[in-house]
């Protein structure tokens, strides 16, 4: 109640206009956080989750969770991640997934605001991997617009899939419009999906 009360004090404030209400994910599902350009969008991420009631987990590098900010960083939805066993993660998502939890796990898949050739596709094994489907979060500084677009259900052609994603996010911006990052994987130079290490 309390996140709620504070994400609409946030959004009848805010110079952003929250869309997409209708797209509450009513399933686990990879939530999308794109273009990623500014620290700005952590907060926005935030004010959309708390204010449509949805429960966020993100990945976080383990530096982040250090001392006094981990119990913090948690309490946000903050998952630390050992970059030596990324197949952890996966692990732990099945979990949450076959407890029956509803969430959202947020990934932002340009990297540390921008300035990348390609997205990262660890999104793309942990959906493959879970059967989760992808959520297309967005941030729009040309129509000062944020919130939440279609949910994919990813079919292992990655080309096809990554057309579809590509699609959505022409026109979206970003905060920092000079540091998006086209939503283009490596691996869609080749002939097989990502997948887990």
């Amino acid at each position: 109640m309390l996140r709620r009360f504070l994400a609409r004090i946030y959004w009848a404030i805010s110079r952003w206009t929250l869309v997409g209400h209708d797209a509450v994910p009513t399933r686990p599902t990879i939530l999308i956080g794109a273009p990623h350009t500014s620290n700005w969008d952590f907060v926005l991420m935030l004010a959309i989750a708390w204010r449509l009631g949805i429960d966020v987990h993100w990945l976080g590098k383990k530096s982040l969770f250090r001392g006094w900010r981990g119990p913090i960083m948690r309490r946000i939805g903050g998952v630390p991640v050992d970059r030596s066993d990324p197949g952890r993660v996966v692990k732990d998502v099945v979990g949450q997934v076959h407890a029956g939890e509803v969430f959202g796990l947020v990934i932002t898949p340009d990297g540390t605001r921008g300035g990348n050739d390609y997205w990262k596709s660890g999104f793309y094994r942990i959906a493959r991997e879970t059967g989760m489907p992808v959520t297309l979060g967005f941030v729009d500084r040309t129509t000062m617009t944020t919130g939440l677009g279609p949910t994919l259900e990813l079919t292992g052609d990655v080309a096809s899939d990554m057309d579809r994603i590509r699609a959505f996010y022409a026109d979206k911006a970003g905060v920092r419009p000079e540091r998006r990052t086209e939503p283009r994987l490596r691996e869609e130079h080749t002939e097989t999906a990502p997948t887990a290490d």
